[in-house]
């Protein structure tokens, strides 16, 4: 979605950059926290060392479970960066798409973005006949994140630019139903469970946001600073897809 391709959010634990083909070698699909599943977001880095780590990532089989993903080449996740990047239709384009930094590390890209990457968070506007709504989904990948409030400042951040930018007015969020951290997480921001699928054995949580709703979102989120982003280069030898 170009709409965020030149936004940075910055917040007090994560900073919000726009999804590039500079963050594909870092990005994993799979690793989960505080997470709805389905995120096919994915990371390694351009190194050796963070390949490695991507191999270990997706070792864990209890993370394969919860994200209900298969692993995608890194040919399949540059195209989907391409994909994104290259979709002029604002609201019927798959996704809104911000890559979650750590803010004390990154502190301005003063550090390069794989440096700092801890997950992603996604903002899916795919109901052509309901622009409104959007099903969100966050991704804490690096697991000495969790539990320290990254996703919640995230999900809250992707919500507010979600209601003030692209006029959602209802969210959604899909997440296991063994996700119990998952689901905790998103009914402490007002969402309320409103379905279970037995079948996919998944959990639907729904937050209509009105007048109320909108302006508690927004004071939750009056600290964060909207900023211009400068793309990072790729490193030399790789090619710009």
């Amino acid at each position: 979605m170009k709409i965020n391709q030149n936004t940075v959010l910055q917040g007090q634990r994560v900073t919000l950059v726009p999804y590039t083909s500079a963050h594909v070698p870092r990005l994993i699909p799979g690793a989960l926290a505080e997470i709805s599943p389905r995120c096919c977001s994915s990371g390694s880095d351009l190194v050796a060392g963070a390949i490695v780590r991507y191999h270990e990532w997706m070792q864990s089989e209890e993370l394969q479970r919860l994200t209900a993903s298969e692993p995608l080449s890194l040919e399949q996740e540059y195209e989907m960066q391409r994909s994104w990047r290259d979709d002029a239709d604002i609201l019927f384009s798959p996704e809104c798409t911000f890559i979650v930094l750590d803010t004390a590390r990154w502190a301005g890209q003063e550090r390069a973005d794989e440096d700092c990457m801890v997950g992603d968070v996604n903002l899916f506007l795919t109901d052509a006949e309901d622009p409104t709504l959007g099903e969100i989904e966050i991704m804490i990948a690096e697991p000495s994140y969790r539990g320290r409030g990254f996703g919640k400042e995230a999900t809250l951040m992707m919500m507010s630019y979600g209601v003030r930018n692209l006029g959602i007015t209802k969210f959604e969020a899909k997440i296991g139903q063994e996700n119990e951290t998952s689901i905790c997480m998103f009914k402490k921001l007002h969402f309320k469970e409103v379905a279970v699928n037995s079948v996919f054995q998944e959990v639907t949580l729904r937050l209509d946001v009105g007048d109320q709703e909108r302006q508690w979102l927004l004071e939750q989120t009056n600290h964060v600073e909207e900023k211009s982003y400068v793309e990072p280069k790729l490193p030399a030898g790789t090619l710009e897809t």
